[in-house]
């Protein structure tokens, strides 16, 4: 066997095995170089480790995940929904409604599809269910919607995009994020809504509603949040990195502050939280350094790129198989695995067929997207099923319901580049 193909079949074994992602790419990296260089060069593991972290732009991850930890705590997500339901009013399908926007606006601070997803099913799902509505529906609502995170910006996942492919601009990422996360919230909600009068949960007749004014003055913290950091970036008043440390001030401002719901020890204790969760996201980048110059130095990259490339001429076809495949990687693996796997092989890809990086990396987005609440291993899912006490099986039929709601937004944004591509020209972003 070819020295490729040792690096491959070792880390498809260790990953089918049950080794972590991180260490799989590790070990499955040294397998190439054994296999393919020699013993001797096994003594840059630990230089192509530090290079893999070694990224002023990384920042970012771990304090936008502190962000969202801090407005979890904080109480941000009930304030949004009595505002939400005080704008929506009490109708058949307005829960669902506002379970979808409250997840929409807080993937605009935190930038995590689970964290919104726990942080909204901990006050959503007591109120759908004595509404009448079926819990199962309920957990794969709020998981399907809170995916949007990873497209609404600010999104972890677009700070890694950026980063594995070279020359792309973050702010044209963020800002081409904006309208396809809009377009799959709003695809949501038409199977949800349709069910909810099908159904008739959710009877309006003596369901109180908000004051309007009330709710919005409490929920006001919360709306400047994501007004405050896009308006940073585009102003030019701080870099995407920078903001990620305006918005972890902001939130605890708003927590110890504002709403007063968290203390300075709930702040000690969210750093903790959010070292050991950046500790896991930055140690699959750390270790996926050895298998990304292990697959460079031996041209595996390269040569599965050709041979990607020479499947067909039709780039549209193979767009279409690249889509499939990124959907199968997304149900089993996690965001940031699949940037770190396949963007090394996508690059040249893309660049053959000429496909615009930004419209292409807003594609893989919403395609991750759908995979974190597509079964079996649906890290959305598994949040909002721990919430509501239910077995994952129990939600897959509504999952799958939801899942042809997206693609259908997914092929919305393939078929017109300028749904994502508009906005960031429009601000004079690089596209």
């Amino acid at each position: 066997m070819t020295p490729d193909l040792w690096m491959l079949l070792a880390f498809a074994g260790l990953l089918i095995s049950g080794v972590p992602v991180a260490f799989a790419l590790g070990l499955g990296g040294a397998v190439g170089i054994l296999a393919g260089l020699s013993p001797a060069m096994l003594a840059t593991l630990g230089t192509n480790t530090y290079n893999g972290v070694a990224k002023y732009p990384l920042i970012a991850i771990p304090l936008f995940i502190l962000t969202g930890l801090i407005f979890e705590r904080a109480g941000v997500a009930a304030r949004l929904v009595r505002f939400a339901q005080a704008l929506i009013g009490p109708r058949h399908g307005g829960l669902a409604v506002v379970a979808v926007l409250v997840c929409m606006i807080m993937g605009g601070m935190s930038g995590s599809g689970p964290a919104d997803a726990a942080a909204v099913a901990m006050v959503m799902l007591p109120s759908m269910t004595k509404a009448g509505y079926p819990k199962p529906f309920s957990a794969t609502l709020i998981a399907a919607s809170a995916s949007t995170a990873i497209l609404i910006p600010p999104s972890v996942a677009l700070i890694l995009y950026s980063i594995v492919v070279p020359g792309v601009d973050l702010r044209a990422l963020f800002a081409a994020g904006l309208f396809p996360g809009l377009l799959a919230g709003a695809a949501l909600l038409v199977p949800a809504l349709l069910l909810s009068r099908h159904h008739r949960w959710e009877a309006p007749a003596g369901v109180e509603q908000p004051a309007l004014g009330e709710s919005f003055r409490q929920a006001l913290p919360a709306l400047f949040a994501p007004v405050i950091i896009l308006g940073g970036l585009r102003s030019g008043l701080f870099t995407p990195t920078e903001a990620a440390v305006v918005a972890v001030a902001y939130g605890a401002l708003v927590g110890l502050c504002l709403t007063r719901e968290m203390r300075w020890r709930d702040l000690w204790a969210l750093l903790g939280e959010a070292a050991v969760i950046s500790g896991v996201v930055l140690l699959i980048i750390a270790l996926a350094g050895i298998f990304a110059w292990a697959g460079t130095m031996l041209g595996t990259f390269r040569h599965l790129a050709e041979w990607i490339v020479g499947l067909t001429d039709n780039g549209t076809l193979l767009l279409v198989l690249i889509m499939l495949a990124v959907l199968l990687a997304g149900m089993v693996l996690d965001a940031i695995s699949i940037y770190l796997i396949m963007m090394p092989i996508l690059i040249p890809v893309m660049q053959h067929f000429d496909w615009n990086p930004v419209w292409f990396g807003i594609l893989l987005a919403m395609n991750i997207a759908i995979g974190q609440f597509t079964p079996p291993v649906a890290v959305n899912l598994m949040v909002t099923t721990e919430v509501a006490k239910i077995r994952l099986e129990q939600t897959v039929g509504w999952a799958l319901l939801f899942v042809a709601a997206m693609a259908a937004a997914l092929a919305l944004v393939a078929l017109f580049p300028a749904i994502a591509l508009w906005l960031p020209a429009v601000l004079g972003y690089n596209v």
